[in-house]
């Protein structure tokens, strides 16, 4: 049975030992000493034709690690070695093979690192001998192979040993420069595709840069032609095709070009106008709001006006985007000349009014408003408009010079502290004007006082005061908001400015002396609820809901009010003294206090 054991292609017995048969091989001990010394024999067992067999096979994958595992597989057919580990050098680092046994691997690792690349002993415990062989080729280290035996191995072990790990080496070269080529190849068709990409964007800027060109050219024909808001939108629509409008900041139309214009052009929202001017002015380039693509005219920070494009179907791509930034370019320095021209025609006709109110020669007068444009020859009216939620600035002021526009008015303006007065050529429509100031301001807390007629510059600082004596009365009336008149006054007239205000003191006093007296010491409302108590005709009802009191409550007010004032309510003498002290005693000396 033992003689019959084969050992594989690389473990055959041979027949001959030292080129002799076994049958021969006793000789004579001196013909063995004069005998040269053999040659270093193959290893018994190893052929080396298996060896170029393998050789052969290094050759043929195109993958590193897949050659260094064929050299670990076939180290025994170099002789009675093993294979512990392999490394392959990847990046200046060199990787363990996932063929390495893990028992020695740290300390086998660890060692090879100290070689830096040259080959030397390697200690692996039960192997008395180790080698960390390096795989070199033209470029340098590829990688490394660590062989152990359980004996040192003879020179020819050694040779045929060293022979396969050239030949491995050899196949790293080999395919290290395959695997750069793939790689030089892949990286050569990238710059191709990036070059071709490069290409296609260089052409598409350019045309982008045409189109911007030709933009820019068309806008700045627009402008120096001086053709105003409407050539703006023309040229925006051309471009385009989508209808083009321009809003001022407070949505009133200003240009519109292309179909689809509604008419009447709805009124604007101050509240939701205000919102959509934040929203937009919050980002950066155009904004799309419901059907519109909207950009702000605002140079130096200042909004101006809106130009917007009708864009129902989301048509609008970047070369729409960029028209409607050139436009409002271009608009900008149209709206900036428009805004300018009307600040220095609203001072004029501030310093203008300024003079009128306080009182200035007629020629003068007459002069400066033909100057203006406007004719003071004509019989004018003296309106004076306060909203109590909005300072008399210059924003507000111009919000009046609209409304007033927006109804018809032919007016000169200026501001006071706390109110805005117009000159009008007119009787004005003042309940228009005041609903039109109710819309923009978004609330209907104001209040308007408007002259009788005046006939010549000299009178205007009377009708001034009469506007403001109308504008009082109003204030302190049971309604407070709306507009009045001072030639339909009737009574509050003769309690105007210029009357004697100790004869009306007195006559206060006279009436409703003790009632403002026990007023004061017991901190009751007596003079307020009489008050109010005419105001509303006498009627209980109104008179208890307008002071947010009980029915019964206001009967037992005007039974004290009686038996303090010693007045009786119900003689028409004392009703109407009563009455009017009560106007004197709210209108004229300011109420309370």
């Amino acid at each position: 049975m033992a003689a019959s054991r084969t050992h594989g292609p690389y473990h055959r017995r041979p027949d001959r030992v030292g080129g002799l048969s076994r049958g021969s091989a006793r000789r004579h001990p001196t013909a063995a000493r004069r005998q040269p010394r053999p040659p270093a024999r193959t290893p018994a067992g190893h052929d080396p034709r298996d060896l170029m067999v393998f050789s052969h096979a290094l050759f043929g994958p195109p993958d590193e690690d897949e050659i260094l595992r064929l050299a670990m597989d076939h180290i025994a057919a170099a002789g009675p070695y093993r294979a512990e580990a392999g490394y392959l050098k990847t990046d200046d680092d060199l990787v363990p093979s996932p063929r390495n046994g893990q028992t020695h691997a740290v300390a086998v690792g660890r060692r090879v690192r100290e070689l830096a690349g040259q080959d030397g002993p390697v200690t692996v415990p039960g192997r008395p001998w180790g080698r960390a062989l390096g795989l070199r080729g033209p470029e340098g280290l590829h990688g490394y192979l660590v062989v152990t035996a359980r004996s040192r191995p003879n020179e020819a072990e050694r040779f045929l040993l060293a022979t396969l790990v050239r030949h491995t080496a050899a196949a790293l070269s080999v395919a290290f420069a395959h695997r750069r080529r793939r790689e030089d190849a892949l990286e050569l068709h990238r710059l191709r595709d990036e070059r071709t990409t490069l290409q296609r964007q260089l052409i598409g800027v350019v045309a982008e840069l045409g189109y911007q060109r030709a933009v820019h050219a068309l806008m700045a024909d627009v402008a120096a032609a001086s053709g105003g808001e409407e050539a703006i939108t023309r040229a925006l629509h051309r471009l385009t095709g989508l209808p083009a409008l321009v809003e001022d900041r407070f949505g009133r139309l200003r240009s519109w070009t292309g179909p689809s214009r509604p008419d009447p052009y709805p009124e604007p929202d101050p509240v939701r106008q205000d919102e959509m001017l934040h929203a937009v002015a919050r980002q950066a380039g155009p904004v799309r709001i419901k059907d519109r693509l909207i950009t702000l005219v605002r140079p130096h920070g200042e909004i101006l006006g809106v130009l917007s494009l009708v864009d129902a179907r989301d048509e609008a791509d970047e070369h729409t985007v960029l028209a409607l930034e050139d436009a409002a370019a271009s608009l900008a320095p149209e709206l900036t000349h428009l805004r300018d021209l009307a600040e220095v025609e609203l001072r004029l006709h501030r310093e203008l009014v300024d003079d009128l109110l306080a009182g200035t020669d007629e020629a003068s007068a007459y002069a400066r408003s033909e100057a203006v444009g406007h004719d003071l020859h004509r019989s004018h009216y003296i309106v004076v408009v306060q909203w109590p939620n909005r300072t008399a600035d210059d924003s507000f002021a111009q919000t009046v010079g609209r409304a007033a526009s927006a109804v018809g008015m032919r007016s000169l303006l200026t501001r006071r502290s706390d109110h805005v007065v117009l000159v009008a050529d007119d009787r004005p429509p003042a309940r228009a004007l005041y609903e039109a100031l109710a819309r923009e301001t978004g609330t209907r807390c104001g209040t308007i006082g408007v002259s009788a007629p005046c006939g010549s510059p000299g009178d205007i600082p009377h009708h001034y005061e009469e506007a403001q004596r109308a504008l009082e009365v109003r204030r302190h009336s049971r309604e407070r908001y709306g507009p009045t008149f001072f030639d339909e006054l009737g009574l509050y007239r003769i309690l105007g400015p210029g009357n004697d205000y100790q004869e009306l003191e007195t006559f206060v006093q006279e009436w409703l002396g003790q009632l403002i007296d026990y007023d004061s010491r017991h901190h009751t409302a007596m003079v307020e609820t009489l008050s109010r108590y005419f105001d509303c005709g006498g009627n209980y009802d109104e008179t208890a809901e307008s002071l947010a009191i009980h029915r019964s409550t206001l009967r037992y007010r005007l039974q004290r009010i009686r038996d303090i004032s010693g007045n009786d309510l119900a003689n028409v003498e004392d009703r109407l003294n009563l009455q009017v002290a009560t106007r004197v005693w709210k209108i004229v000396l300011g109420g309370p206090g």
